[in-house]
């Protein structure tokens, strides 16, 4: 059975001889949904946008990365190889999903009428295609395994338009290496797209062994170990863990210490949201008070004459308690609905879509997290309860019962 306060606010929520109040407590309702409904597309979109930069980094490089000390910021990188203890504490981690070998060296590419400086980064069969391949828009990956030297390459999409390349064209790269210059003939087998310019820009996958014998390295000599993990928030704690265990010469970089400035251009997104909703909030709180203020005051006279029939003054706080309940509950679920339908709509059909040259994707990603969608609710729902307390110690405070009957 209903508590006599319970009955009471729904009693008050039925008046519609109050028209004044009608249309505030739409407006009220209104802002809540609006509120809650810019809450959930910022969160969702903002965890869609950071995740799909990460990713996007991660697939042309790694979430970690070995290499040597010496190394300057140059992609002509200084061989080393990887020793068998290091490996196998890289494999027996948990939070290391893949581990892989690869080798850049720079050079051009020179077509009948284009020229383009490029970097090759070479790869052998450790290369994870699984992670990779999601970016390839025509042909097929490489084919490592065999002792034949793949004469196949990978190449942006970028590069292939600047250079009028397509799906089984040949191509001539030069490279140089202690002042001798190296012919290289490739053909492309698949053409490739990450939407990051810094990638698209300027590097083709290849075979490794072109690297090796351009550089005048050993057969299992690498320029750097990648390194993929599981989960992208434990990147500090693995980084670490690879610090401690590499020899003195080698170096471990996080994908944040390679691309500072993506990174911290990420990172100004948690500013910019917090911003947001701590405005979008405090207009919520505005005219949340707004109303009641107005509810309390058309409803004066009944506040009176409850007090004068010897209803106390907390239950009385609690009539208008439930009211405020049930109108937050209500603005609540119409935000819900109406953010998570525009946020599966876009998830979905890409209805928005952004300039990849400088959004570095193609559309507004979206992410849901349910725990940040339950916390969202939580602290909207308390921090509105938490409001109703100051019109709700007006009611048990400032309206006597005489006064308020007298009221009109």
């Amino acid at each position: 059975m209903a508590s006599l306060e319970h009955l009471l606010a729904h009693r008050l929520m039925q008046n519609r001889e109050k028209k004044t109040s009608r249309s505030i407590v739409k407006l009220s309702v209104i802002g809540i949904a609006v509120c809650l409904l810019i809450i959930i597309i910022a969160l969702s979109v903002t965890s869609g946008y950071r995740n799909a930069i990460e990713q996007k980094v991660v697939d042309m490089g790694a979430h970690i990365r070995i290499s040597r000390m010496e190394q300057n910021y140059s992609y002509d990188q200084r061989p080393f190889q990887p020793d068998a203890q290091l490996m196998k504490q890289l494999e027996q981690n948990p939070d290391i999903q893949h581990v892989q070998r690869v080798a850049t060296q720079c050079g051009v590419v020179k077509t009948d009428d284009q020229v383009e400086g490029i970097v090759l980064k070479g790869i052998d069969p450790s290369f994870s295609w699984k992670i990779f391949s999601h970016n390839l828009i025509k042909g097929d990956t490489l084919q490592l395994a065999g002792d034949t030297l793949t004469k196949g390459i990978l190449i942006s999409q970028t590069l292939a338009q600047k250079l009028k390349l397509g799906i089984g064209d040949k191509v001539r790269a030069y490279f140089w290496n202690d002042g001798k210059k190296f012919d290289r003939p490739f053909f492309v087998r698949g053409i490739y797209s990450t939407g990051l310019p810094e990638y698209d820009e300027r590097f083709i996958l290849g075979d490794i062994r072109h690297v090796r014998k351009i550089s005048g390295w050993e057969a299992d000599d690498i320029g750097s170990l990648e390194i993929l993990l599981y989960d992208y928030d434990k990147i500090e704690e693995v980084g670490e863990f690879v610090h401690q265990n590499i020899s003195y010469d080698l170096k471990a970089e996080t994908i944040k210490d390679i691309f500072p400035d993506i990174f911290q251009w990420t990172d100004l997104f948690d500013t910019n949201v917090i911003v947001l909703l701590a405005i979008t909030l405090f207009v919520c709180v505005i005219t949340l008070i707004s109303t009641f203020f107005i509810i309390i005051l058309e409803q004066t006279s009944t506040i009176g004459t409850l007090k004068a029939l010897g209803m106390t003054t907390p239950r009385i706080r609690r009539v208008f308690m439930w009211v405020g309940m049930r109108l937050i509950l209500i603005g609540m679920v119409l935000g819900n609905g109406i953010g998570i339908l525009l946020c599966l709509l876009q998830k979905h059909l890409h209805i928005i879509k952004l300039d990849v040259t400088s959004y570095y994707v193609p559309y507004i990603p979206i992410e849901f997290n349910p725990s940040h969608l339950i916390l969202v609710n939580a602290g909207v729902l308390l921090v509105c309860l938490l409001v109703l307390l100051i019109p709700a110690t007006f009611v048990s405070r400032r309206i006597s019962p005489i006064n308020a009957i007298k009221f009109e």
